[in-house]
């Protein structure tokens, strides 16, 4: 199975729009049109969006290898509102370790403006999927 296959089973990323566009090892790239239901009161992109979409793509660059990887920590910048429009998160393992990978996200909307940055690492379990 391929991890863009797997990933087909996260049913809150697809409720959320969340299109997952390009794996390969260590690194994911991923998108979301932000639409009025993913709006705040503040007629801004709910930060919780923007974190699952993060969270996705940090999950399906870590996942790259074929073991089922889970997150630990993750921690996230909000750096700009993010309005309706084009949201694309890119995910890169910065660390490659055989039980506690890390890696980063940068957020950017359609004018490649940064919108948040996510650090995260995760846990690789014994189970594999491919």
């Amino acid at each position: 199975m391929e991890v863009k296959e797997y990933f087909q089973n996260d049913r809150f990323a697809r409720l959320a729009g969340i299109e997952l566009l390009e794996v390969g090892e260590g690194y994911a790239k991923a998108r979301m049109k932000v639409e009025t239901k993913h709006l705040n009161g503040a007629d801004v992109c709910q930060g919780g969006a923007i974190f699952t979409l993060a969270d996705l793509t940090f999950a399906a660059a870590v996942n790259s290898h074929g073991q089922v990887t889970v997150s630990t920590t993750a921690s996230i910048s909000f750096i700009k509102a993010a309005r309706p429009g084009w949201l694309y998160a890119e995910a890169r393992e910065i660390v490659n370790h055989k039980k506690l990978p890390y890696g980063e996200v940068r957020v950017t909307d359609d004018a490649g403006d940064i919108v948040a940055v996510l650090t995260s690492s995760g846990y690789r379990k014994h189970e594999r999927f491919d």
